[in-house]
């Protein structure tokens, strides 16, 4: 389980559209001169805007709001100070800035902000807002081309109309240094603003079993072999004290750590399903304050982000991290809606406030989804996290090499950032006594099994899920990939080299997934109930390496480890990671499924189905590094590696 912003900005087809991000850890976009005293934001008219789409223009007195976020005054100097601070080998590393001091040294001076005020007031538009990153604005048609010296006109895209600039937007000379880029002057997507409640716990759901309690100890005898020999059921979900065993935990338990989650919404039962859950399952009670929230004003876009299946996603970070570190202090920071804007206003909570030193993102979308303006801003907010001793952690994605959900292969967004932590995923044994058995790369094929049961049809059967990586066509490769990550894959779009997804991984398979428990709607549809279920997916992989991060954190004396990835491929080829295969036995990995055709019982029948381990679309998990596992996966010397 992964939730995207898919519903929100799907079927953007910009991969062949957008520029390299260029210099291996760059910031912002290319400000190209216009003409008139002004300097345009590249990557501000959306490639669907074409002429052929042109259905004519936006009403001069139609309604726009936009956001022009903020340059600071010295952005060359934060890319520059966030890489000192995190690389290893830097006389400055760990030398991190207060929230008030970075925001005093890099971020948007008063003259700055009043410059930008000015200009856009000037131009009509009226201040809704001003934040230390942006300043929004609402206003009408005529008074938004004014301000960003273009035309605005309204484009078929689909089976709807949406408005777009014509051209690329500008910014006068005089605030061209003030101004990062502007959001907005793109309709699409448009989120309902009128919903300010969130509804109830979507309809339950449950695995059906047999189960295995470790890989293993339950064999489908009774079923058709797979890869030569009987294999077992799948687990009914590892819990915490199989997942720490499997990744070296020892005595760590993420004391005095703070791991923040952000995921848009909230569940309405979150404090009363983890303390149920860590009560059932062996974890630690929560003590008083350890688990807080951060919550907005009020919600939009409940409809269209599906806020319900939200509440999956919180729950299952918030389990799986006290699970893992179960000394840890965790912040949920949930988002308005699915947005990017109002994800990006969570992740400045985090920032501004520095309420973490550990950031965990369940959430993302396909690379040909976002916008090079877009990325520039989520590049600043990483950047400063940098800065302060902050690392964001970002689930890879769950469809492998994307080809069979958007058919393009390509990488997901934020994970192919170079300022964040990719984390992939793996399908993990941990045998009897929770000993650590091998893991795969995560990929699954299904088949299943046939009217006389004698055999499994069409075996191994199609692709359905894995974890996502690959090599990015717009973000330039970074320093620390370099002698890591080979060839084949850097340069697989450019001779010039790209980030290459993921960094690292950890368990991810729905198949060898977590046991998580969550308050449910009832088939009744009226009642609501406490129950537990397996779920997988690398928004299961983010928050565990994220809780693996708080052990290793503690293992260093508390000290934040920042932005990860330089210290990450700095130990590559240790013993400090497992380095997985998708071949870890010598022969075929399988587990057997039996699930509920309604997904909550038996009314409507039962499905069984052998699920093939190891199969990531053309993504493979190979010795050394790869796009699956990235470096591997956490081993028992990898928390330990981090003592001083």
């Amino acid at each position: 389980m992964r939730s995207r912003r898919a519903a929100l900005r799907a079927s953007m087809s910009l991969a062949a559209t957008l520029p390299l991000l260029t210099g291996a850890m760059a910031l912002g976009i290319p400000a190209a001169h216009a003409a008139d005293g002004r300097d345009t934001l590249a990557g501000t008219k959306p490639a669907w805007a074409t002429s052929r789409a042109d259905r004519g223009a936006a009403s001069d007195h139609a309604q726009v709001a936009v956001r022009v976020y903020l340059r600071g005054r010295d952005a060359t100097g934060l890319a520059a100070y966030a890489k000192a601070v995190s690389d290893p080998h830097s006389a400055s590393y760990g030398k991190y800035l207060t929230a008030a001091e970075a925001q005093a040294r890099f971020g948007a001076t008063q003259a700055q902000v009043a410059a930008v005020r000015t200009w856009l007031t000037s131009a009509g538009l009226k201040v809704t807002g001003v934040t230390r990153h942006y300043v929004s604005v609402a206003g009408d048609v005529a008074a938004a081309e004014r301000a960003f010296g273009t035309q605005l006109h309204n484009y078929a895209k689909g089976a709807k109309t949406y408005r777009a600039p014509t051209g690329t937007a500008s910014v006068p000379d005089e605030v061209k240094d003030a101004v990062l880029t502007v959001t907005g002057l793109d309709s699409a997507p448009h989120l309902a603003s009128h919903q300010d409640r969130l509804p109830p716990p979507e309809t339950v759901f449950r695995n059906a079993g047999p189960f295995s309690s470790y890989h293993g100890s339950n064999v489908a005898r009774t079923l058709p072999d797979a890869y030569g020999t009987k294999i077992p059921y799948a687990v009914k979900g590892y819990t915490g004290r199989q997942l720490r065993a499997a990744y070296g935990a020892g005595k760590r338990t993420g004391k005095g750590v703070r791991i923040a989650i952000t995921d848009a919404y909230a569940s309405p039962t979150i404090a009363f399903d983890a303390g149920t859950y860590a009560r059932r399952n062996g974890d630690a009670a929560w003590k008083s304050g350890q688990l807080r929230q951060v919550l907005p004003a009020k919600y939009t876009g409940t409809e269209e982000c599906g806020a319900a299946g939200w509440y999956g996603e919180e729950t299952l970070d918030v389990e799986s991290v006290h699970a893992v570190a179960p000394g840890a202090q965790i912040t949920y920071v949930g988002a308005a809606s699915c947005s990017d804007e109002d994800l990006l206003d969570s992740l400045g909570k985090i920032v501004d406030n520095h309420l973490a030193d550990l950031v965990s993102n369940s959430w993302g979308e396909t690379e040909d989804a976002q916008t090079p303006d877009l990325a520039a801003v989520f590049d600043q907010v990483f950047q400063f996290g940098a800065v302060e001793g902050i690392g964001f952690y970002y689930s890879s994605g769950d469809d492998g090499d994307e080809v069979a959900s958007s058919g393009t292969k390509q990488v997901d967004v934020p994970a192919s950032s170079a300022w964040v932590t990719a984390v992939g995923g793996t399908s993990l044994a941990v045998g009897k006594g929770d000993r650590y058995l091998w893991e795969t790369g995560w990929g699954t094929e299904k088949a299943v099994l046939s009217a006389d049961g004698g055999s499994w049809t069409d075996f191994p059967g199609a692709f359905t899920s894995g974890a996502g990586g690959g090599t990015s066509r717009t973000v330039a490769e970074p320093y620390y990939q370099q002698g890591v990550v080979p060839d084949a894959l850097a340069r697989a779009n450019s001779a010039d080299g790209n980030r290459v997804v993921p960094d690292v991984a950890a368990v991810a398979d729905p198949n060898t997934g977590f046991l998580v428990g969550q308050t449910q709607t009832m088939p009744d549809g009226t009642t609501q109930a406490y129950d537990e279920y397996r779920l997988g997916g690398t928004s299961l992989a983010a928050p565990v390496m994220a809780a693996v991060q708080a052990l290793a954190q503690e293992a260093r004396g508390g000290k934040p480890l920042g932005f990860a990835n330089p210290a990450l491929y700095a130990r590559y080829g240790s013993k400090a990671y497992h380095d997985v295969t998708d071949d870890p036995t010598g022969s075929g990995l399988a587990v057997a499924r039996v699930d509920y055709v309604n997904g909550h019982d038996a009314t409507d029948g039962l499905t069984t189905s052998v699920r093939s381990l190891g199969k990531d679309s053309s993504l493979s998990a190979v010795k050394g590094y790869d796009d699956v596992t990235g470096v591997g996966t956490p081993a028992n010397g990898y928390v330990e590696s981090y003592r001083p």
